[in-house]
């Protein structure tokens, strides 16, 4: 099947490595030109250089509002008006639902979600008037089956669900999608730190924390962030235009619910 992004203008946020840089780098190979965004300039632009496409490097911390605006402006001066947008915020640190400070849960709210939204509002009046546009975010599969330990992500990734769910009724009208797509277990750095951190606070070592995670997913296996990648590069396409408001998991299977 040919995705056909040709001509397409996409930014990724958090692509310098794991799942946002599997997503990057399949936009590309469909014909995309792509902004690559981490929290310094170095970084992104290291990334963007290993692409095979046509990619530029941006600098953002989703923390700060500031920033979010400047890289709006800097992505659409360097690449023209966004067709494309990948919400991907960094994971925040692990954790049980009990003693998280406020200052912690402000802070985590800004950066997972109001600065995404906020980058959002300001892509869509080009996407409505273009009558195109894709806005995909990435979430965890925690939003539908909580994942112990990881009480922030928990919490504040659902907020995107919703927010997501409700502007593509919005926006449907003008040839705008909306969707989010949930990783399972996907072979990243991320997941190395979360697999060494259980393996402490369990007492067992890291083989035995994959070894028991990869024996409930049912390929028996972790996926790959091209794999992922994939699965985001067909959302952005003309061949996923019916498909809103929606949750795509790439999770091996992994996830026991049916809805």
């Amino acid at each position: 099947m040919e995705l056909n992004l040709s001509g397409r203008k996409a930014l990724v946020m958090g692509s310098t490595k794991g799942l946002g840089y599997g997503i990057a780098k399949a936009l590309a190979a469909e014909g995309a030109t792509v902004g690559i965004v981490g929290r310094t300039l170095e970084n992104a632009t290291e990334a963007a250089s290993t692409v095979d496409g046509n990619a530029h490097g941006f600098a953002c911390d989703t923390a700060n509002a500031e920033q979010v605006d400047a890289l709006f402006s800097n992505a659409t001066a360097q690449m023209g008006t966004i067709d494309i947008l990948v919400l991907n915020g960094g994971g925040p640190p692990p954790g049980s639902a009990q003693g998280v400070s406020s200052d912690q849960w402000r802070a985590s709210f800004d950066s997972m979600f109001v600065n995404l939204v906020r980058l959002a509002d300001l892509a869509l009046p080009h996407m409505i008037e273009a009558r195109f546009g894709r806005i995909i975010s990435v979430i965890s599969s925690g939003v539908i089956e909580p994942i112990p330990n990881l009480a922030i992500s928990n919490a504040i990734r659902p907020a995107l669900v919703g927010w997501g769910k409700t502007l593509a009724g919005e926006v449907g009208k003008h040839g705008i999608t909306v969707n989010a797509i949930a990783p399972g277990r996907i072979a990243t750095d991320r997941l190395k730190q979360l697999d060494a951190n259980n393996a402490q606070r369990l007492g067992k070592s890291v083989d035995e924390i994959q070894s028991a995670s990869q024996g409930r997913i049912p390929v028996g296996r972790y996926g790959r962030p091209d794999e992922f990648g994939s699965a985001a590069a067909f959302l952005a396409s003309e061949r996923a235009s019916f498909i809103t408001g929606s949750i795509l998991r790439v999770d091996g299977g992994q996830i026991a619910s049916i809805s």
